[in-house]
This record gives C-alpha cells, sequence and structure tokens, in this order.
C-alpha cells in the first residue's frame, strides 16, 4: 500500500520509525538549533526530555499530551496516565525528584462532570504517588464535536546531579527490563473492542522514580542509558537506544517477561507484546559488573518485582536488535508505528 507524504497519518503519532522521520523531516529541521552549552540536551537528541547545567546541578524538562481511548481502562485512565508519562521521562533521565508539574486541559462542550471530577481525582493521587505537585495550567473548552471528550497535557521539571541520555549504551553492557511487557496497550485494547476474556488485562501505568531511584542508589554510574518503552514497546526502545549509541543488542527472547494471559490475547490478535506500549516500566542499560546488584534493588520494589535481565550490548550488528528465540537468531524489526493508535 502506497502511502501519500502529503498527509499525516496515525502511524506517524504511535511511535517507531514513522514517528521519528515526521518529527525529524518537520520539526528538527525548523527547530533544532545549536545546544546552548556542550553537554547540554536539546531537541535534537530526540530524548526523553531535556537537560541544560545550571551551576553543579542539571535541570531537566519534559513535556506530553495524552489522548489515549478509552478514557478510563483497568488499572488507570487518562489523568493518572498523563502524570505517570511526565514523571517517568523526566526519572529516565536521571531526574527522580521532579520540582513541579503543568497541567492544560481541553474539554469537549457536553463531558460528564462527573468524569472530570474522577480524573482530577486520579491525577491527585498519582502525584501523591510520585512525590510532586500541579503547580501551573490552562483550560479551553471546544464546541461538540470538535473534540473527542478530552486531551490533557502535562509537562515537568526537576533537577539532578547527574543526567543519563539514553544514548549511552555501551559494548558488554547488559539489558535490564524492570517488568512484564505489554500489558498498558493490550489492556486498552481489550477496553477498547469490550473483548469477551476470561481474564481482565490490566494497565500497568504507574509513577516509577522510585523505582529508579533505588536502582540509581545502588548503581553508582554502572546506569549507561534508559527508556521507557511507551509506544512501539520494547523493539522500538531498544531500536532507538541501539541506534543512538551504534552497538547491537542481543535480545534473549525467553528472558523477556511476558504475563501469559497477555501472550494468549497477543497471539489471538496477532500482536507482538514487545511492539506493544508500557507504561510502567523502565529499560536500562547495566554495566555488566553492576548488572546483578541493580536487578537485586529493583526486584526489591514492589513496581519491580518481576524484573529481569534479557540481553546484551554487542560490537556485532551494530544499530540492530538480534533476537535469540532459542532456536535460532533473527533480527527483531522495528515496528513503523504502535499497532494501536491512541493509547497514550
Amino acid at each position: 500500500m502506497i502511502v501519500s507524504r502529503d498527509r499525516v497519518t496515525l502511524k506517524m503519532g504511535a511511535g517507531g520509525h514513522a514517528m521519528r522521520r515526521l518529527i525529524g523531516e518537520v520539526f528538527l529541521e525548523r527547530l533544532a538549533g545549536p545546544e546552548m552549552l556542550a553537554g547540554d540536551i536539546g531537541l535534537a537528541a530526540l530524548d526523553d526530555g531535556a537537560a541544560v547545567r545550571i551551576g553543579d546541578q542539571w535541570l531537566v524538562t519534559t513535556t506530553d499530551s495524552h489522548v489515549v481511548h478509552p478514557i478510563f481502562f483497568p488499572g488507570g485512565d487518562i489523568g493518572r496516565l498523563a502524570v505517570a508519562g511526565t514523571v517517568n521521562d523526566l526519572a529516565m533521565m536521571g531526574a527522580t525528584e521532579p520540582v513541579m508539574l503543568t497541567l492544560a486541559v481541553v474539554i469537549e462542550e457536553g463531558f460528564a462532570r462527573a468524569d472530570l471530577e474522577r480524573i482530577a481525582e486520579s491525577i491527585r493521587i498519582a502525584c501523591a504517588e510520585a512525590g510532586v505537585r500541579i503547580m501551573t495550567g490552562d483550560t479551553k473548552v471546544m464546541g461538540k464535536g470538535e473534540l473527542d471528550g478530552i486531551i490533557l497535557n502535562t509537562a515537568g521539571v526537576a533537577l539532578t546531579s547527574r543526567v543519563i541520555p539514553d544514548r549511552g549504551l555501551q559494548v558488554g553492557d547488559r539489558i535490564l527490563v524492570t517488568g512484564t511487557m505489554g500489558d498498558h496497550g493490550l489492556a486498552v485494547l481489550a477496553a477498547r473492542g469490550n473483548l469477551s476474556l476470561e481474564v481482565e488485562l490490566r494497565s500497568d501505568v504507574a509513577p516509577i522514580n522510585g523505582l529508579v531511584r533505588a536502582a540509581l542508589a545502588v548503581a553508582g554510574d554502572g546506569i549507561t542509558a534508559m527508556k521507557d518503552p511507551t509506544r512501539g514497546g520494547l523493539a522500538s526502545a531498544l531500536h532507538e537506544m541501539a541506534d543512538k549509541a551504534r552497538v547491537g543488542i542481543l535480545l534473549e527472547e525467553r528472558a523477556v517477561p511476558i504475563r501469559p494471559d497477555v501472550r494468549a490475547v497477543g497471539e489471538l490478535l496477532g500482536i507482538d507484546p514487545l511492539h506493544v506500549a508500557n507504561e510502567g516500566k523502565v529499560v536500562m542499560g547495566v554495566r555488566p559488573d553492576r548488572a546483578e546488584a541493580v536487578l537485586a534493588a529493583v526486584r526489591a520494589h514492589p513496581l519491580g518485582r518481576e524484573a529481569a535481565l534479557v540481553g546484551t550490548c554487542i560490537a556485532d550488528s551494530p544499530r540492530r536488535v538480534v533476537l535469540d528465540t532459542g532456536f535460532g537468531r533473527r533480527l527483531l524489526i522495528e515496528p513503523d508505528g504502535e499497532p494501536l493508535p491512541r493509547i497514550c
């Protein structure tokens, strides 16, 4: 199928290669200027946020918009998703102590006030879990039919003494995931399609700055890169990290934790859980001499009990992800776009 380059398609906003190509061709060419100081992380880095050195600290900022459908799903809702997504993006850069969040709300005329209050309460609870407050915001109302319910935009600010870019992988690093893959995306899909399942899939959406804090406390400088496997899932996150660091990644398929019900639903629908979004997990690159200590620290945290070491950075196959199935090896293809649009 030939897709016109004259129009934006859903896959261009759903993670993976298509989204990065759109960003590069439309925005980076026009907006990405030189960094203010050597070492600053700006728009061109396409990291989870930006970082600017101020004295002996790094000021880290990030922003995100949230358009999940349905708005309420097992395990969470758009409000919890907005807080967790922003706090987690800060944490991916080593900034686990957020200073503040902003919140902008765009509401469709006729949206139920009870649902709006439910979302606001969810935001309050998620902020309490993350140890952060909403400090400023904005509200707009659009006409009936001009918007599909509600859109939330959040931005976050944090300070950290060490910033961790997602391009820092080195040959020999172990790849650690902090829990099961594919939970959020398939839970949202099941809720969206009203699938008749014997089990209820639940999203993993949660602020994970406390989990990252625990890992950093034992790792020292042993954590070389982090990324949350949201849109495009684990496959997209690993491809982006490998490409930026110019290393290969050997991923051990049998080591990747996937819940049996998620695997079963994925097989039923023909969707690989490795390509599906997570909203409460981290992918870490860890120096080999610190890998077991970091794994133990992560497993000791309530959100990391199913963490696992799943791969190794290699010199062969630079910028590619090689999947070891236990029966042979093949390239793990990066999704061109998330198979499930509007999940975050």
